[in-house]
């Protein structure tokens, strides 16, 4: 249904390039086709924008979208135009153009694979890690992307709600330094002692000559995100999380204090009806299995109100620690005691040695340029963490029965997933 839809291509005008005369909605040869009818053949179109109009009500890419594995590739492969500093958030990120005019969000490498989050480090002082965001988006995939064979068949299972998200080696001199117009940004530039190219540019931590990025000589790894659609076409709302951290040094958020919280959050809208407090779990279950606890805020577009996906934006503090599980980041489930079964039964799938999670993931982020994204002992710890999830889920059936903690969003005649998700 249109309503379902978050652009309707053939009524906007937006959507043709010819009508609103915008280079930005042409593709990348600049050649357009036109159907008959005088319309412009989405097939033209770039494949960030094929992207962009495949959204939903229920999954930011459908399942078997060819545009993404393009978007992907486009990621790591499309000239870089411009670069800018992104405003607000409390490390650097740069905002990258394309010459196709997509757009991407780029985080620099800030830590190399073996390394930990020191001990002392409280979580909103963590660094956000680059490759973190990578393995963030195959986990989305893969978490809910089970795949099942079938006489020479795949049949997948996902939630698809963690934008593209792919690893390339940028030149900082001509990819960044050269191209960009941000003066604040290009004055940070220096050649270290090493002959390296650095620079540093301006946010709240981890911004000074003594924190520079810096290349070898001048190449720099970092992850790219596709961004979602403007503001200006798809209004977001930014929602608290409920099991939101205080975010300071002492004191201590009311989830963390009284156990019958979730009682209290499953009677204020949205979570007293519909599926955002399901959501919730999903999310919860992809942040421990990462070890992430820096979810303070989630999006949804705004024209789905509340029954629509939650946006898993932002993984950068995941993968962490891989010597420590963070059962806190658990709590939402264990004091709501509540799962999908599609969720369940998928986990429960990855536990199986065929299917290991690690096992899957590792394959899965082999196909990312600079792979290897994750440490070996960062993969084990998906294991040891989703039998710790499997157990919490077992402990609330055993608690309060199967039928009130697994919510069965199966379509009994069909035997799939209902879009209700």
């Amino acid at each position: 249904a249109d309503g379902d839809l978050l652009f309707n291509v053939n009524s906007d005008i937006r959507f043709n390039p010819r009508a609103a005369e915008q280079p930005e909605w042409q593709s990348e040869d600049h050649h357009e086709e036109f159907l008959p009818t005088g319309e412009t053949s989405i097939d033209s179109y770039p494949n960030w924008l094929k992207f962009h109009i495949g959204i939903n009500r229920y999954e930011l890419y459908s399942r078997h979208n060819p545009a993404i594995e393009a978007l992907l590739q486009d990621l790591v492969s499309q000239k870089i135009t411009s670069v800018a500093m992104k405003s607000g958030g409390t490390q650097l990120k740069l905002i990258m153009t394309f010459q196709n005019y997509g757009q991407a969000l780029f985080k620099p490498m800030k830590q190399t694979r073996e390394q930990e989050t020191p001990p002392d480090f409280f979580y909103f002082s963590d660094y956000e890690r680059h490759n973190a965001e990578i393995a963030a988006f195959h986990l989305d995939r893969q978490v809910e992307w089970i795949c099942i064979r079938r006489k020479g068949e795949i049949l997948i299972l996902d939630f698809r709600r963690v934008p593209p998200v792919a690893g390339r080696l940028v030149n900082m001199t001509r990819e960044i330094r050269d191209v960009t117009r941000d003066k604040k940004l290009w004055r940070t530039f220096f050649i270290s002692p090493a002959n390296n190219i650095c620079f540093y540019g301006e946010c709240s931590y981890y911004c000074s000559t003594e924190h520079a990025l810096c290349g070898k000589p001048d190449q720099i790894e970092g992850s790219l995100a596709a961004f979602l659609p403007d503001l200006s076409l798809a209004k977001r709302k930014t929602w608290r999380n409920p099991w939101r951290r205080s975010y300071h040094k002492r004191k201590k958020a009311e989830w963390e204090v009284d156990p019958d919280y979730c009682e209290e959050v499953k009677q204020t809208p949205p979570y007293d009806s519909g599926t955002r407090i399901l959501d919730i779990m999903d999310m919860t279950v992809f942040d421990f299995l990462m070890g992430n606890m820096d979810r303070h805020h989630y999006e949804t577009f705004e024209k789905f109100g509340n029954e629509t996906f939650i946006i898993h934006l932002d993984n950068g503090r995941g993968f962490g620690k891989y010597s420590h599980d963070e059962l806190s980041i658990l709590v939402p489930l264990n004091q709501c005691c509540r799962i999908r079964k599609s969720t369940y039964l998928r986990l429960q799938l990855l536990a199986k040695e065929e299917y290991k999670l690690s096992l899957l993931m590792k394959e899965s982020l082999l196909k990312d340029k600079i792979a290897p994204i994750l440490y070996q002992p960062h993969l084990e710890a998906m294991d040891r963490r989703l039998r710790i999830v499997l157990k919490a889920v077992s402990d609330c059936i055993e608690k309060d029965g199967y039928d009130n903690v697994v919510e069965n969003d199966f379509n009994t005649a069909v035997d799939t997933v209902t879009t209700e998700r």
